[in-house]
């Protein structure tokens, strides 16, 4: 009995002669008189099998006469190289034989298309697309690439709790439920309190989890379920803050780009704009990128937040991503540290992206002064949160602090 391969692993056994067993699922099938082909897909990648009349048993012939999409086969034979081949693996497999695992019946999701709400009713399915299949391992690597990051670093991760008794951000966006006879517990808006307790035990730690937030929006920068990362450094002021930041944003673009090239490719994702996300980020303070604003035709006014437009219409100004740093106090959370050099505004900044995505980080400076805390701000950390929703800003830190709110879709 041949030994079974997975299909990633195939590239290695082309050209020595032996003999295979795939299973997989079949994507597409076509015929030219006495020879057929077959695309098989096993999560791995994707292998097209040619079979000849000639050369197969009758058994297997009728059995490819009966594949549909999405039927589980087991096909076998040798494999070749052949740089032209389906599925981008460069080899494919001329079969041997051929047998039916089991069959597919009326497979909803055709290649034709199909409606977005067509699409969600059968999500379970649609993931089975080559789309939503490079999506996942885009996605994937992303959050590998994000604990190695950190992991490489010495941060510590802290796995912070799901449900907690404490309001987060506001009340206004929490998801609360009965806690037995105890009380209210409520879905975490943030692991914040508990990774600037633990910042102060270990110095540099995160968390990465789910969060979420009670807000019916149906904006691409809103979502009510998302995974959020937040780290929290001892010790760092903003400009340590903004500099992680980058290195942050910077290494996981770049483990896309060398990892994931043939997803980027499915999905038809331009990288030349990606290639340009490398430190150092673009600088400006809320103060000029005020003043850039308006000569942009913004009717924006010193003191006011910016705006998804207004961030949409600054990034555009740049090649990379660009931190607006210093903004008001006023439109900021409570604990960010005043600015010594301008008491107006607090040592903050926010990661604006290009192409329309705006905000995908927001960090912080946290008061140290004992006396502004007690009087309305909160001891000093720094740090930054990023995840996929746009939300208020924020960071934390003995002296500095990161936390970041917004990331990728």
């Amino acid at each position: 009995m041949p030994e079974r391969h997975r299909i990633d692993e195939l590239p290695a056994l082309a050209g020595g002669g032996r003999s295979v067993c795939v299973r997989g699922w079949v994507a597409t099938t076509r015929s030219s008189g006495k020879i057929a082909f077959v695309v098989v897909r096993d999560g791995t990648g994707y292998l097209q099998a040619v079979l000849s009349k000639k050369q197969v048993p009758d058994s297997a012939w009728e059995a490819f006469g009966r594949l549909t999409q999405e039927t589980s086969i087991e096909v076998t034979g040798v494999v070749r190289a052949d740089a032209r081949a389906p599925g981008g693996g460069g080899v494919e497999l001329t079969a041997s034989d051929l047998t039916i695992i089991g069959p597919s019946v009326d497979f909803p999701i055709t290649p034709k298309e199909h409606g977005t709400a067509f699409l969600f009713e059968h999500r379970h399915l649609w993931l089975r697309s080559r789309l939503q299949v490079a999506i996942a391992r885009v996605r994937h690597e992303v959050i590998q690439a994000i604990r190695d990051f950190f992991y490489e670093r010495g941060f510590v991760l802290v796995d912070t709790p799901i449900l907690t008794g404490s309001i987060g951000e506001h009340a206004g966006t929490l998801f609360a439920t009965d806690y037995f006879d105890l009380g209210k517990a409520y879905l975490a808006q943030t692991g914040q309190l508990y990774v600037e307790a633990a910042a102060a035990a270990l110095g540099k730690v995160y968390c990465f989890g789910p969060t979420f937030r009670a807000e019916k929006s149906k904006t691409r920068r809103h979502l009510t379920e998302f995974w959020m990362v937040e780290p929290e450094v001892a010790w760092n002021d903003s400009n340590d803050n903004m500099r992680l930041q980058e290195d942050f944003v910077s290494y996981v673009v770049a483990r896309c780009l060398d990892r994931r090239k043939s997803e980027l490719a499915e999905l038809e994702r331009d990288t030349a704009s990606l290639e340009r996300v490398v430190p150092p980020f673009h600088r400006i303070s809320y103060t000029d990128a005020v003043e850039k604003l308006k000569s942009l035709g913004s009717t924006i006014t010193w003191g006011s937040d910016l705006g998804g437009e207004d961030e949409t219409l600054l990034a555009k100004g740049y090649d990379r991503p660009v931190f607006v740093f210093n903004y008001p106090k006023q439109v900021k959370a409570f604990y960010m540290k005043e600015n010594p050099d301008d008491p107006r505004t607090v040592l903050n900044n926010d990661c604006l992206a290009p192409e329309g995505y705006g905000e995908i980080i927001g960090g912080s400076q946290r008061e140290d002064d004992y006396d502004k805390a007690w009087s309305g701000r909160s001891p000093g950390f720094a740090g930054f949160r990023t995840s996929g929703r746009r939300s208020p800003s924020r960071g934390r830190c003995t002296n500095s602090g990161l936390d970041t709110v917004n990331g990728p879709e």
